[in-house]
């Protein structure tokens, strides 16, 4: 199915960009998610005419991801769990646990831009990690693991 792009989709495309994709990722993500609309000449025209509102709000979008990643970078959170005598979680922490902690340091973060490339941390110390706030804004912050 050809598609508009209403805003930048990670491996996809930029906004205005028309793209082919399955139909299914079109009618059950792109199209709900108003990432994308589908790529008739009315909607191509109508695209035209909207450009500059869309490319305005996507720079104001990606303004607000960079101001907030400015406050953010370096922050340092703590994530309290019970642990055993070795130093291994009884249990995880997850991408839900970091961002219920960035919430409790007041950032608004959802638990999809929590990044953890090794997966959910199992063990008591501290890690790096990326918050995706935008499709082009990573902020680096520091998650501390201490035993309840």
């Amino acid at each position: 199915m050809q598609i508009i792009l209403l805003e930048k989709v990670i491996n996809l495309g930029n906004l205005g960009d028309i793209v082919k994709v399955k139909d299914g990722y079109a009618r059950n993500f792109l199209i709900p998610q108003k990432k994308a609309k589908r790529a008739t000449p009315a909607a191509m025209a109508e695209f035209e005419a909207r450009r500059a509102e869309l490319e305005k709000a996507a720079a104001e979008k990606l303004a607000a991801a960079q101001g907030v990643a400015d406050k953010m970078n370096g922050t340092a959170v703590t994530v309290a769990r019970k642990a055993g005598m070795d130093g291994r979680l009884f249990g995880s922490v997850g991408n839900a646990d970091v961002a219920e902690a960035l919430k409790l340091a007041g950032f608004d973060v959802d638990k999809a831009a929590v990044r953890m490339p090794e997966g959910p941390l199992k063990t008591i110390g501290e890690f790096p990690l990326d918050i995706a706030l935008h499709t082009d804004v990573l902020a680096n912050i520091s998650v501390n693991v201490v035993a309840e």
